[in-house]
């Protein structure tokens, strides 16, 4: 049964606008926290605001007061590499207590350390005399499952348990329906004057010039340690200091001409180092904050796509990861079936339950084979053959089920099995994403025109890993099949009146003839002719879709076009990435320059340079940014990759690991970019650093350092 015409029970609701609040997001681990300029989580504006563990709200209120009032914000700044939040406020005018404004300086420093958020509060007097201060610090906890948070509402919830309150901690506890208890301790150094279960008062004696510090600590489901919060958080600091530096140190470098794209590079790599989780089986790159910060399966692919040049152990550790939790049985509920790659996991209360499906959900048809196609880029780019032969079985599988999936057609779609599942299951699944030209949407199953490119690109990455581990007739038997859905794509996809191929093909086989991004994705992978590629490149860059800062969604003019839309009109950088990655495949690298220069100039006014994971589609219009998205996340992991992704692009860059080169294919710089450096591209034990710099149309490149047995080869 198909139910893609009903509303998303799982869309996020838009009450307040996460841009009008502009939050300050930390993340380490499976901990990360939403907090306001001052670095308070206020409740009463009842939006996303809290420190969260595992899916769950596990701080719901954490306020820092000054005689009982808010302090006045300075500053609010994150560090470069994102590892630490410093805000500065000071006192306002206290006409009661004698005292001007400006003279109590407050300092908050925090960070996050393994399922711990760490803070150091600095109360510094510049008056001449001392004053005698309460020191405030309310906090509370609704333990409200990351759902609940993002609009779905339940009827029935567990139980809070009382606070347990000693002379300097207090455990805010909450046992759930699933029968799981998920505490909150906070403790606090030096001990307050008064502690209960809602707030710690500190009276506090500032002499003239004097200075005070106060320690909080703020475990998730972890016990107290034997030292107190002052003496830890400076080991603490150093420790995830070191392991961000060592993270971020493994990928290569990118430098340049142009400082402002420098913070912006900046910026994004420590996003992307952010949002990345160790796990057993490697780095993993979670989606995004707040809504998304676990493992998702079609994500982490593009993401390590993105940056596979520049750190391919972030690929490495996605592809083990959704091997090792592949579907192995049929399950309606969470859309499993043998052979398919995760869509998303979760560990809150809800999905513990089963109120929503995404425990462990497989409703992505897109994750499968982008599996496949990601471990034959992963094997060209390192030459790593011993990961493949372990990856081979799980490849076996997906194969399988990329098989099975395929209809009568020839091609793979997809339907959800229960009511409960996600209606569309591209990366565009929202309920209303896919519909036909006048406007009524696509009934099931449906079969999406990127999601047959990615097949494709499967098929033939299957071969090319199979004719490496020996394994002939599957390489040819893969090589076949990639031809014979190339023939029937080209058939049954191409819209002549368009320009374009369809979005999809419903399924009564109708194509659905909307001008939609989708479309850009094609040519990713090869499938496309080249002279209808030609056709597709040159409709994506004209005015309907590229608005001046990226290509849209869906084109203007369609029947659902809306550029406040989600998925209907809006902007999407990683989106974009993947279409100019595949613009430079069929040569067209001068689009690929203007999909780089909008998502730059977009960057230019963005907080922090961080692109959102969207933003509307509204023409670009002089002297004014982007449109934000009222909703989106930030940062998002494939939107912290996308320049990256669309430089290597226009680069040309590939790696030959048979002859331990690196590749620069036809070369190109945009204008605000006169010369570019890439430090330590890695090959095996080898690395090379390289400068390119646009002399007109041309780039030159010279080595700036080599290590081992490595070459750089430009190709002009």
């Amino acid at each position: 049964m198909d139910h893609s015409s009903e509303p998303d029970d799982f869309a996020i609701t838009a009450q307040i606008s996460l841009v009008e609040q502009r939050f300050r997001t930390l993340k380490h681990g499976d901990m990360f926290g939403v907090f306001d300029q001052r670095g308070d989580i206020t409740p009463s504006r009842g939006g996303t605001e809290g420190l969260f563990f595992q899916d769950t709200r596990m701080l719901s209120e954490f306020e820092f007061l000054l005689a009982g009032r808010p302090p006045m914000l300075l500053s609010s700044t994150l560090r470069d590499d994102n590892a630490t939040l410093t805000c500065d406020l000071s006192n306002p005018d206290m006409p009661d207590l004698g005292l001007a404004s400006n003279l109590i300086h407050v300092r908050r420093s925090r960070f996050l350390w393994r399922g711990t958020c760490h803070e150091r509060i600095s109360i510094r007097n510049f008056d001449g005399a001392d004053h005698r201060m309460a020191v405030e610090i309310r906090y509370g906890a609704d333990f409200a499952d990351l759902f609940e948070v993002r609009g779905m509402t339940r009827v029935k919830h567990g139980r809070h348990e009382p606070a347990a309150v000693t002379l300097n901690d207090v455990v805010l506890a909450y046992t759930g329906l699933d029968a799981r208890t998920r505490t909150t301790r906070l403790r606090f150094d030096p001990p307050p004057t008064r502690i209960d279960e809602g707030r710690a008062l500190f009276d506090m004696d500032l002499t003239a010039h004097g200075h005070a510090l106060i320690f909080v600590e703020i475990a998730c489901d972890r016990p107290p340690g034997p030292r107190l919060p002052s003496e830890i958080f400076r080991a603490c600091m150093r420790e995830q200091r070191r392991w961000t530096r060592a993270s971020s140190a493994r990928a290569a470098g990118i430098d340049s001409s142009n400082e402002v794209f420098n913070e912006a590079m900046r910026r994004a790599i420590s996003d992307l180092t952010m949002l990345t989780t160790d796990l057993p089986t490697g780095p993993y790159p979670y989606a995004g904050i707040p809504w998304f910060s676990t493992c998702f399966g079609r994500d982490a692919l593009i993401t390590a796509m993105n940056v596979l040049w520049m750190d391919p152990a972030i690929a490495r550790g996605a592809l083990l990861y959704l091997a090792e939790n592949q579907a192995t049985a049929n399950d309606a509920v969470s859309d499993a079936e043998p052979g398919k790659i995760l869509h998303e996991m979760r560990r809150g209360e809800m999905a513990e339950l089963g109120e929503v499906p995404f425990r462990r959900y497989y409703g992505s048809v897109d994750a499968t084979p982008l599996f496949v196609l990601l471990a034959g880029d992963y094997l060209d780019r390192t030459g790593d053959l011993a990961t493949l032969k372990a990856l081979w079985p799980p490849i076996v599988a997906a194969l399988g089920w990329i098989d099975r999936a395929t209809d009568a057609r020839g091609f793979v779609s997809y339907f959800r099995q229960t009511e409960e599942g996600l209606a569309n299951q591209g990366w565009k699944d929202s309920f209303d994403s896919i519909s036909h030209a006048d406007g009524t949407l696509a009934e099931g199953p449906i079969a999406l025109c990127e999601v047959q490119a990615y097949v494709f690109g499967a098929r033939l990455a299957a071969a090319k890993i199979a004719r490496r581990l020996g394994c002939a007739e599957d390489s040819a038997r893969e090589e076949a099949k990639a031809e014979i859905l190339r023939t029937r794509f080209e058939r049954d996809f191409w819209c002549e009146d368009l320009g374009l191929y369809a979005l999809a093909l419903d399924g009564a086989g109708r194509p659905c003839r909307v001008r939609a991004s989708n479309a850009g994705h094609v040519l990713l992978t090869g499938i496309a002719a080249p002279d209808r590629a030609a056709r597709v490149a040159a409709a994506l860059m004209d005015g309907r879709f590229f608005n001046g800062w990226g290509i849209r969604t869906l084109a203007s003019g369609e029947q659902r076009y809306n550029p406040m839309s989600y998925h209907n009109g809006s902007v999407w950088p990683h989106d974009n990435a993947l279409i100019a990655l595949g613009l430079a495949r069929y040569g067209f690298k001068a689009q690929a320059e203007r999909i780089f220069g909008g998502l730059f100039d977009s960057s230019l006014y963005m907080d922090l340079r961080r692109l959102p994971e969207l933003f509307c589609g509204f023409p670009r219009r002089r002297g004014q940014g982007p449109t934000f998205y009222p909703v989106a996340c930030l940062p998002q992991a494939w939107a912290a990759t996308s320049m990256q992704a669309v430089l290597g692009a226009c680069l040309g860059l590939s790696f030959d690991a048979a002859d331990n080169a690196v590749v620069f294919d036809r070369p190109r710089l945009p204008a605000f970019l006169d010369e570019v450096r890439l430090l330590h591209l890695r090959l095996g034990p080898s690395s090379i650093s390289v400068m390119l710099r646009r002399m007109g149309n041309e780039v030159a490149m010279n080595v700036l350092e080599r290590r081992g047995d490595i070459q750089a080869i430009l190709k002009a």
